[in-house]
Formats: C-alpha cells, sequence, structure tokens
C-alpha cells in the first residue's frame, strides 16, 4: 500500500494536469450516472483523485463522500472544491479496504478508474454491496487489460518493482461481470465505446 502512496503522490499535479482523453466518452459516462441520481441521495466514491467527477456531479445529489490514498490528490481536490464553493462534498484519505461506514449507507458508490488497481476486487465489491441500500447502484469505469493486452501480466510487476507502475490487476470483462453478479450485483448497465480498453458499468444492488 506505502508504494502505491507514493506512486500517486508523486504523480498527483502531473495527474491533475492532463486532459481528459475522450471528451465525448466522458460526457456520456457523466450523463447516464446522473440518470441514477435523486437529490437526497448519499453517495460514495472511492479512487477520487483530484476531485473532478464528484465536483461534477455534487449537484445531483445530497452529499459526496470521496475517498483516496493519496494525500496529493486529495490536497488538489480539496483546492478545487474550496474555489467552487461546494459545501456537500467531503474529502478524506482512505483506501477502500480502511473506509469504515455501517451497511446500507449509501445509494450509490462510485468506483471509476479503480477496479483494476486493487488487489483483491472481489473482496471490495462484496464491502460496496454491504454499504448500499437495497436497490442502490455500483457506477464503474474499469481498465478490462486482459482483453487486449494479456502480455501486460509480465510487464505490470516489473513497472511495480521499478515504482514506474502502481499495483495493476489483470482481467477481462468477462470476468469482471462475474464478479459483479457473484457479490450479489445485477448489470443494469453496459457502455463501451468502439474498441475501448475500459467498460462502463451501473450494477444494481436487489431491492
Amino acid at each position: 500500500m506505502d508504494q502505491n502512496i507514493k506512486f500517486w503522490d508523486r504523480i498527483a499535479k502531473r495527474y491533475s494536469m492532463r486532459p481528459v482523453a475522450d471528451e465525448d466518452a466522458y460526457q456520456k459516462k457523466l450523463q447516464t450516472s446522473q440518470q441514477y441520481f435523486q437529490p437526497e441521495m448519499e453517495v460514495l466514491e472511492f479512487g477520487c483523485g483530484t476531485g473532478t467527477t464528484a465536483i461534477i456531479h455534487s449537484s445531483f445529489v445530497k452529499h459526496i463522500q470521496a475517498i483516496d490514498i493519496s494525500s496529493k490528490m486529495l490536497e488538489i481536490a480539496q483546492s478545487k472544491v474550496d474555489a467552487a464553493n461546494i459545501k456537500n462534498i467531503t474529502l478524506q484519505q482512505s483506501s477502500i479496504d480502511d473506509f469504515k461506514v455501517a451497511n446500507e449507507t449509501y445509494d450509490v458508490v462510485l468506483g471509476l478508474s479503480i477496479l483494476h488497481l486493487l488487489a483483491d476486487k472481489e473482496q471490495v465489491l462484496a464491502k460496496v454491496h454491504k454499504m448500499l441500500k437495497p436497490g442502490g447502484v455500483f457506477v464503474t469505469n474499469t481498465v478490462c487489460i486482459g482483453d487486449k493486452l494479456k502480455f501486460f501480466k509480465y510487464i505490470a510487476p516489473i513497472g511495480k518493482f521499478l515504482g514506474l507502475l502502481p499495483l495493476v490487476s489483470i482481467f477481462t470483462t468477462e470476468e469482471l461481470k462475474d464478479s459483479l453478479t457473484g457479490a450479489g450485483f445485477e448489470i443494469d448497465y453496459q457502455w463501451r465505446k468502439g474498441k475501448d480498453i475500459s467498460v462502463f458499468i451501473v450494477a444494481k444492488k436487489n431491492e
């Protein structure tokens, strides 16, 4: 974990200045997510980075709890929240593994570009399922490297050892969907732009 924190702290400033790779796809994912929001909803975003997505969604819900392992990412996020005078986002340094909350606390949980950076996504998905209220939704955009870059499993450990990459887990879209259904979710929406390696999924907890 410490090595991952150091990696994200080191690249936080550069990451914050990097433009969105595909603005049209990003906007579609934002708009799709917002179709599931209601003004009274409590939302958790884990792996929130520099807070851009939380800030965009904040006017659609009651409150967003946003967590990240990187203090440097959160410093940038807090400066953006303060500059926009947003009062319904709370930022906290924590991993999803260490984050403590009562069962059935949230209406929506966001895990965007994060599941492939976890050591045990099954454990995290089970935890997210418990956090959600009945009928709640989990929104994820996930890099499924196993769909196209299976050789990356040989490169990733070397990159992590050298400090050039964070922990990266290799799995396919079908394996991700199996993990979601195995945790008790139903796939409510799935979208991928063209041959993009990332898949956007909204998964629902049964009533």
